[in-house]
Order: C-alpha cells, then structure tokens, then sequence
C-alpha cells in the first residue's frame, strides 16, 4: 500500500514537469508584423466637414506609435486639435485570432470610449475599421486608412446615422514624421 501512495505523487510531478517541458510562451500572431507600418511618429492634417458634430474645420493630430512589450499590441499616445478643442487619446490596437479581425479601443480626455475591428485588404493597402458605437440606435462609423507611401496613408472617417447611408465626416493625409514632432 506504501507503494502505491508513493507513486501517486511521483507521477504527479513527471506529469507537471512533462506539460510544462511542452508548454511555449504564446508567440503574437503573425498578422500582427502588418501593423508595423504604423510603427513611428505621424502628423495627420484633416478637413472636417459641417455635420451634428460640429461645424468643421482643420483638425491636426500628432502620433506616437510603438509595440508594446511582447509584440501583441500596438499602443497609440495621440495629441489632437481642432476649433473645436484639444485633447489626448489613447489608443490598443490587436488582432484577434478568433474571430480573425484586427481590434481597436480608445480612450480620450473627452470622456469617449470607442471600440472597433478592422480588416486588411488583400493587396495590404486600405485598412479598414468598423465600429457601431453604444447610442442605443443602428449609427455606425467607419475609418479607412488608404497607404500611399511606406510614410504616408490617406483617411477618410465616415458615419451612418441609421447605419446605412454614409456621410462623409473627415478627410485627410497622414505622414511620418521625425521622433521630435511625434514624441508625447
């Protein structure tokens, strides 16, 4: 009976060491190595037009990207200013294998929170980011950023009021930018 008590611990141990001898720290996933265009400093200069937001106008935006530790998520420190104020925004931005999207979520000093998922066309130029924001309603937003250069991309933030026809809310040109003018 000694025996059999003994053995039961023993095994215990050769099964623990033999899962954690297979066990291999989580790699991110490969479709994350596209985001790295975004790594870096971006000036984004834009035309906002007339809408219930406001009454348009020039907007400016100042971007400090960089992965974070491990590589599984891009995080985004935004400066950001138009006639209609200025702020901060921090941004994550993922992948999630499950559902095989790209995530977004942000947080600014205006008290918003968006969350959104994107998706890469196959010719890995337009991305394009999708939300329908928590209002109670069928309003969606829609984000596409357009490469033009490996240090240049084109937006275009789109909204539907009843989530089906969409109005033009802003457009405008991103560029890379020396670390000095993107650093927060």
């Amino acid at each position: 009976m000694k025996r059999h008590i003994l053995s039961v611990p023993v095994f215990l141990l050769l099964f623990a060491a033999a899962a954690t001898a297979q066990m291999q720290p989580p790699k991110p996933a490969p479709e994350l190595a596209k985001l790295e265009f975004f790594v870096g400093n971006w000036k984004t200069e834009a035309d906002m037009k007339p809408s219930s937001f406001g009454p348009g106008g020039k907007a400016t935006t100042v971007d400090h990207i960089e992965w974070m530790q491990g590589r599984f998520f891009l995080i985004m420190h935004s400066k950001y200013s138009s006639n209609m104020g200025s702020g901060v925004e921090y941004s994550v931005f993922g992948y999630d294998s499950k559902r095989n999207v790209y995530t977004y979520e942000s947080f600014n000093s205006d008290g918003e929170h968006e969350v959104a998922t994107g998706t890469l066309d196959a010719d890995g130029k337009v991305w394009t980011w999708n939300s329908s924001p928590d209002t109670g309603g069928p309003m969606k937003w829609r984000f596409t950023e357009t490469v033009l250069s490996p240090a240049s991309y084109s937006l275009k933030f789109e909204m539907a009021a009843d989530g089906k026809t969409w109005s033009s809310i802003m457009e405008g040109k991103a560029a890379k930018v020396p670390p000095s003018e993107g650093q927060h």
